[in-house]
């Protein structure tokens, strides 16, 4: 099984800059998209970022110009970059690993979320 290990949350103040990052780890084969969500309380989650295994990415219209989502793809890590955070982002911050790994020696499709981490933006 894939298990994914998040971190790089906390309390900042507006204006300044966090990184997340989210490794997988496990019997992974390949990995196609990873990407992180954000949630607040009696709200949905929500896309942040999204990057492919082509290195393609796509942002929510509410990040960009400030968010950053890159890959190390030798680490399976996905980061995400986070300036000029506002107080709208304070959230539970989840990333997700969509790709294919080996179970009982046969290739299985997975798709699995992190434990989630804080974000806070507040002075």
């Amino acid at each position: 099984q894939v298990q994914l290990v998040e971190s790089g949350g906390g309390l900042v103040q507006p204006g300044g800059s966090l990184r997340l990052s989210c490794a997988a780890s496990g019997n992974i084969f390949s990995i196609i998209a990873m990407r992180w969500d954000r949630q607040v309380p009696g709200k949905q989650r929500e896309l942040v970022a999204v990057i492919t295994n082509t290195g393609n990415t796509n942002y929510a219209d509410s990040v960009k110009g400030r968010f950053t989502i890159s890959r190390d793809n030798a680490k399976n890590t996905v980061y995400l970059q986070m300036n000029s955070l506002k107080p709208e982002d304070t959230a539970a911050y989840y990333c997700n690993v969509i790709g294919v790994e080996r179970r009982a020696g046969a290739p299985s499709s997975f798709n699995y979320w992190g434990q989630g981490t804080q974000v806070t933006v507040s002075s």
